[in-house]
C-alpha cells in the first residue's frame, strides 16, 4: 500500500470513530435522564390524603427509579406543623388552608366530602341534622328514639387535629367539647372498622374512604346529609353540603424533587388513581 493510500485510510477511520461517538452521545444522555432525579421525599399529615398520596408515590417512583416517597399519616394538623418546621418535604391537609396558614403554599390534588356512617345492619336510613347533633351531644342515646332498634348508641368521634372533625363540627355548629363520644379514633379506616364491627355505632368519615369500603363489602352504609345522598357524584356536582379540597402543602414555593412530585400529583397522569379511590377530580 502506498503511503498516501495508508494516510487516507487512517483519516477515514478516525472520522468514522468521531462520527460514531457524536451519534452515541445523545443516547447516553437520554439514558441518564430516566434516572436523573434521586433522593427521598417525606409526606406527612391527613389520613384521607395519605392512601391517595401513597399510590401516586408508587407511580412516581416507577418513573423515577432513584427516588423514594415516604408517606406517613397523623392528621392534617401534623401536615401543617411538619411542613412549617421542615420535618416533612410536603404536608398533606384535607381541607382549605385557614387565614393564619396562608404562609404555606397549597396544591389541590382532589376533592372529597365528609358524611355520617352507620353499620349496614342498622335499619335507620336517614337522620336529620338535628338528630345527628342530638346524638353527638348525648341528648339522644338510644336508636329506638330515631326509628331504629332498641340499643344504646355508640358515638364515634375524631381526635383533635383531624380536619374531618373540623368540617363535621363546623357544619353542625358544634364544639368538640360538646361531643359525648364513647370512642375516639384517628384514621378514617379505624372509624370505618369500628362502625362495621358494631351494629349500634355511628361515626363520620371521608366519603371517598367510606364509598370505597362499602363498594368492597365492608359492612357500613353512608347516611345522607340534609337530604342529599353522600356520594362522590354529589360532591362532584357541588350539591353535597360538606366537601373539601385534598391539598399538598409546602413551606415555600416548591422546587426540585418536591415540585416534580406536586406537578405529577396535579397532572392527568394520576386521574385514574384519584377516581379509583372514589375521590373527585379537580378541574384544571
Amino acid at each position: 500500500m502506498k503511503q498516501s493510500d495508508f494516510s487516507v485510510t487512517v483519516a477515514a477511520f478516525l472520522m468514522a470513530c468521531i462520527s460514531l461517538q457524536g451519534c452515541s452521545a445523545p443516547n447516553n444522555a437520554a439514558t441518564n435522564n430516566t434516572s436523573k432525579s434521586t433522593g427521598k421525599l417525606v409526606l406527612t399529615g391527613s389520613s384521607t390524603v395519605a392512601p391517595l398520596a401513597a399510590e401516586i408515590g408508587k407511580r412516581f417512583e416507577s418513573s423515577h427509579p432513584g427516588v423514594r416517597v415516604d408517606v406517613q399519616s397523623g392528621g392534617s394538623g401534623r401536615g401543617i406543623t411538619d411542613a412549617r418546621q421542615g420535618t416533612a418535604d410536603i404536608g398533606m391537609v384535607s381541607r382549605a388552608l385557614k387565614p393564619e396558614e396562608k404562609d404555606l403554599s397549597a396544591f389541590s390534588i382532589a376533592r372529597d366530602g365528609v358524611t355520617v356512617i352507620l353499620n349496614k345492619d342498622n335499619p335507620v336510613k336517614s337522620l336529620s341534622d338535628k338528630q345527628i347533633v342530638d346524638i353527638y351531644t348525648g341528648k339522644i342515646t338510644n336508636w329506638r328514639s330515631v326509628g331504629g332498634k332498641d340499643g344504646a348508641i355508640t358515638v364515634v368521634n375524631k381526635a383533635e387535629g383531624r380536619s374531618t372533625l373540623e368540617l363535621f363540627t363546623h357544619y353542625f355548629k358544634l364544639k368538640n367539647t360538646d361531643v359525648k363520644a364513647q370512642v375516639v379514633i384517628g384514621e378514617n379506616e379505624q372509624g370505618i372498622k369500628t362502625v362495621a364491627g358494631n351494629p349500634n355505632a355511628i361515626g363520620y368519615v371521608s366519603i371517598g374512604s367510606a364509598e370505597h369500603g362499602a363498594n368492597n363489602g365492608v359492612a357500613i352504609k353512608l347516611v345522607p346529609v340534609n337530604g342529599i345522598a353522600a356520594t362522590t357524584a354529589n360532591v362532584q356536582n357541588g350539591t353535597f353540603p360538606i366537601s373539601r379540597p385534598l391539598n399538598l402543602v409546602t413551606k415555600t414555593q416548591p422546587q426540585g424533587l418536591a415540585k416534580e412530585f406536586i406537578d405529577f400529583a396535579e397532572s392527568k397522569q394520576v386521574n385514574d388513581i384519584v377516581q379509583k379511590q372514589n375521590f373527585v377530580l379537580v378541574s384544571k
